[in-house]
């Protein structure tokens, strides 16, 4: 399994703010029991951090940017097929791009190879 960075130093700084968040309440009710404290403290981190967690790890707008088009001759070998062309990732952003490049899925998982050789999150 392949890790995202990206996700792991989001979680890792999401990590680091719960602390203050987490102190703050135990301070608050810090005339209960400490135990009693510390478990309402985590159910309110829970409550909290459960939606950063869930858009960390699944939201798409962390993963590489795709672009798909049906029927458009690929730029390496010339089949007509559906397209496919990275836009944007780590270290690669063809957003502005005027001609944009559209690869066969065969073409195209070659070309991912490719970039993955260079450092591109693909």
């Amino acid at each position: 399994m392949r890790v995202n960075l990206k996700r792991y130093f989001l979680y890792l700084i999401r990590w680091q703010l719960s602390t203050p968040i987490l102190a703050v309440v135990l301070i608050w009710l810090a005339f209960w029991n400490k135990w009693v404290a510390t478990i309402i403290a985590n159910l309110i981190g829970g409550l909290i951090f459960f939606w950063v967690d869930r858009f960390i790890f699944t939201s798409s707008s962390l993963d590489a940017q795709w672009q798909i088009k049906e029927m458009v001759q690929c730029v390496d070998c010339g089949r007509i097929s559906r397209g496919y062309r990275l836009v944007k990732s780590k270290n690669y952003d063809r957003l502005r791009d005027k001609n944009p490049q559209f690869r066969c899925e065969d073409c195209s998982k070659k070309k991912s190879e490719i970039l993955r050789k260079k450092g591109v999150d693909v």
